[in-house]
């Protein structure tokens, strides 16, 4: 009697850029050839992207896998009894065991690539919804005391404790609440959203729902860039099965309080990442930045409180009521508790997805886990948060990943971006990248920012003509100008896309002077 084998093939967007459909299809086309019962599961990347397509067999010793696997490599696989487990030059051994997931601590990211996404049952097998049925056992202040002894703060960039927000949502008074989830993941190097929405979407729209039944909030939106059409798409699936099982809707698990939750499409601004300009565009406005007070808690969208998190924040509160806030807040260091899933791009070997403990260096990721750079050279600058994080010098590279011992050394730990720069990277141009890049995508509404970045752009190019034509005099006044100019738009910006656009060209410029011709550096602190 033959047993029907279960082949996982991702559908993360990651793993269909690199063939994970065709590899997918070759393993069904082969299997029937072969006349070989199995069922193909297309589960999510575990976030080791440089292995895929990285198809698993499930054995009687656990599930193996093997990677990276093309199509033409599928009927090798058979010819061996791979769907066996047997050895090929492309096994992995057990999934389990290989080093890169291994030495992780996995909390939020635990069913990643374990699971089919959008399946209610895998999601409930794997503790799904036990955080929402704990939160509807106790009271919402209970559940709003649990986030904040859990320690989370806001993944977005910003670490501000998330019970806070919620504690104060929950305290308002009005006729209507809200609760919006801020997807739209637009710094460069990062993708541990777009992976929480494709891979895992209920665990997204549980800890919103949890947030909801926290506050008193009834409806819900997810603002998801334009750019990431799978995302959507699973959110949505995920949205109408969550409905009909009851876990969304009128009645959210016979609690008698309501909870509906829909996603939106964000039109590509880069700005819209800032939580009133989303507010402004969820609203059908253009996307501008709005002044502070009033504060989004307390007159969000519409005017209404609103709850306002990004993706791995609200993913992180699942496992924070399933498992209680010590257990969560037994992780990490200092202010920093719990994990955070770190993103590694640019110039590395092996990039993906490492979630680890706060309190990691960037040696230990980009080298050990990273493998150090995709062209063996030497790593030059680390960018750490996005195209508006700080350059981070090898001298810092040991330092522990906290919110504050970074923020002591200008360095700021952001969404968890990573990109990782050789020693060919010319750091006076990618200065002005971020200076130009502020230029595009400011929103218009402040001076510091829409005419500052502009000016930045030309200074830096005066400073690069003076260096050619050899004036240190005018060197010295150039610098001297950026460094006003990154004052008074750290100081005056309405928002962080001007207030921290400064923070990658103080950085490139205090800690490699050279590139931009320096040879006596002004070494005052960024």
């Amino acid at each position: 009697m033959s047993t029907t084998v279960k082949i996982y093939v991702p559908r993360d967007s990651a793993a269909l850029a690199l063939g994970a459909d065709e590899t997918a299809a070759a393993v069904l086309a082969e299997a029937k050839k072969r006349n070989i019962a199995i069922e193909l599961v297309r589960n999510s990347s575990r976030g080791l992207f440089w292995l895929e397509p990285l198809v698993e067999v499930t054995t009687k010793q656990g599930r193996v896998a093997y990677g990276p696997v093309q199509a033409e490599d599928v009927a090798g696989l058979f010819d061996v009894g791979f769907h066996n487990g047997g050895a090929h030059k492309l096994g992995l051994g057990l999934t389990e065991e290989i080093a890169y997931l291994k030495n992780q601590e996995r909390l939020t990211f635990a069913r990643m690539g374990i699971t089919d996404p959008v399946s209610l049952e895998d999601y409930q097998a794997h503790e799904g919804y036990a955080g929402l049925r704990k939160a509807l056992e106790i009271k919402p202040t209970d559940v709003v005391q649990q986030v904040l002894d859990s320690g989370l703060r806001g993944r977005g960039g910003a670490a501000f404790p998330a019970g806070i927000k919620w504690k104060t949502v929950a305290a308002a008074q009005a006729d209507q609440k809200y609760v919006v989830c801020n997807a739209d993941e637009g710094d460069s190097g990062t993708f541990s959203d777009r992976m929480t929405m494709e891979g895992d979407p209920y665990m997204l729209i549980e800890g919103m729902t949890i947030a909801a039944m926290a506050t008193g909030a009834t409806r819900g939106y997810i603002y998801v860039r334009s750019e990431y059409p799978h995302a959507i798409a699973n959110l949505n699936e995920a949205i109408v099965r969550a409905t009909k099982a009851g876990f969304l809707g009128d009645n959210v698990l016979g609690s008698g309080r309501a909870f509906h939750l829909e996603v939106r499409k964000g039109a590509g601004s880069y700005v819209c990442g800032e939580e009133t300009a989303m507010l402004e565009s969820i609203e059908g406005k253009r996307g501008i930045v709005r002044a502070k007070p009033p504060i989004p808690a307390l007159q969000g969208l519409f005017g209404k409180p609103t709850v306002i998190n990004n993706v791995i924040t609200y993913a992180s509160v699942p496992i924070i009521l399933a498992r209680g806030a010590a257990f969560y807040a037994n992780y990490g260091m200092g202010r920093s508790k719990g994990t955070l899933p770190i993103q590694l791009a640019g110039n590395i070997k092996h990039g993906g997805l490492v979630e680890k403990a706060f309190g990691v260096t960037l040696r230990e990721l980009v080298f050990t886990y990273g493998g150090g750079t995709a062209s063996g050279r030497p790593v030059k600058a680390i960018q750490v948060g996005g195209p508006l994080g700080a350059y981070v010098p090898e001298q810092h590279w040991d330092l522990p990943m906290d919110y504050e011992g970074w923020t002591a050394v200008g360095a700021t730990v952001g969404h968890g971006g990573i990109v990782v720069h050789d020693d060919t990277s010319d750091m006076r141009k990618l200065a002005r990248y971020a200076m130009e890049f502020c230029a595009i995508e400011s929103c218009g509404k402040c001076t510091p920012c829409r005419i500052g970045s502009t000016r930045g752009v030309e200074v830096i190019d005066r400073l690069a003509e003076a260096d050619r034509q050899g004036k240190p005099e005018v060197k010295a006044q150039q610098v001297k100008l950026l460094r006003d100019l990154c004052d008074t738009m750290v100081n005056g910006s309405l928002c962080a896309m001007g207030g921290m656009t400064p923070f990658p060209v103080l950085s490139a410029l205090n800690h490699y002077p050279q590139d931009f011709g320096l040879s006596n550096p002004d070494k005052k602190a960024a």
